[in-house]
């Protein structure tokens, strides 16, 4: 079985897809989007020890180059998360699969399906894979939450066994994606087109930034490439909140609800038809 860095593990949420979910967030992204809301989640921890004298509970050490996390004495006051120049948390749990299923059984009663999420849990497929096939005995639907920079056309064993992916159309030209997330949006493309030809886009999410998303741009461009099916393809529009956020983008503004709607009849006059303003 693959071992994976946890984050963190929530056992009921309503925000991760339909119904109330079990959500993994998985740690370690490969891209590092400007508003990213939980930016611990970027990296791995690099051992530096910057952490462990900061912590006031003594919770962190240095083991060699490691910085060990004692749960025990932890009080989740997240200064290790604030302190941290590298975007990183030393608050993971390596975990299996039958170890995470664990966690999501004790939720059953109350679940529908679970949601996987980062970092970006594209970078793991195989535990992806082993995961959704023991929740998927359980009678539970299974979804990624996927920035959509890693092809899941490669992956046709974990497409077996999950049933949909909620999609990040961070920006739609290839410089102002760069600009905002340092990677390349290719992939994203293609898995707009690979997902919604099997049945497989759960929902498409831009979220709004002021001057540094072409949300315009990117409503139309991924209703172009989705043609007839953009209107049964959910999209959410989400408007920036810079809670959570470091760096510059923590000090920006929120779009209107004016300019929220605005986006919102730009998505209607191109075809979609189920739109989410949040």
């Amino acid at each position: 079985m693959t071992t994976v860095p946890v984050n963190q593990i929530i056992p009921i949420s309503t925000v991760d897809g339909p119904g109330s979910r079990t959500s993994v967030f998985l740690q370690k992204c490969n891209i590092a989007c400007g508003y990213c809301h939980n930016p611990e989640t970027q990296n791995l921890c690099n051992g530096c020890g910057i952490c462990v004298e900061h912590c006031p509970e003594g919770a962190l050490s240095k083991q060699g180059e490691t910085v060990v996390w004692d749960e025990t004495k932890c009080v989740s006051c997240n200064t290790c998360i604030q302190v941290c120049p590298y975007y990183a948390s030393p608050k993971i749990h390596w975990m299996d699969a039958p170890a995470v299923m664990k966690e999501v059984e004790k939720n059953i009663p109350f679940i529908r399906g679970i949601t996987v999420s980062g970092g970006e849990c594209g970078l793991y497929p195989q535990f992806l894979t082993e995961l959704f096939t023991l929740v998927k005995e359980k009678g539970l639907t299974c979804l990624c939450d996927s920035n959509g920079t890693i092809r899941f056309s490669k992956y046709p064993e974990l497409m077996n066994v999950c049933d949909g992916v909620m999609l990040d159309v961070k920006a739609w030209s290839p410089q102002v994606f760069h600009a905002l997330t340092g990677g390349n949006n290719a992939a994203v493309r293609d898995n707009l087109i690979f997902l919604s030809s099997c049945g497989k886009l759960e929902e498409v999410r831009i979220v709004n930034v002021e001057g540094h998303v072409d949300a315009e741009d990117a409503i139309r461009g991924v209703a172009q490439l989705l043609g007839p099916l953009a209107a049964s393809t959910r999209l959410v529009l989400i408007s920036f909140r810079a809670f959570g956020v470091k760096g510059p983008f923590a000090s920006f503004s929120s779009p209107s609800a004016e300019r929220m709607k605005q986006l919102a009849d730009l998505a209607y006059s191109v075809g979609f038809c189920n739109i989410v303003v949040k």
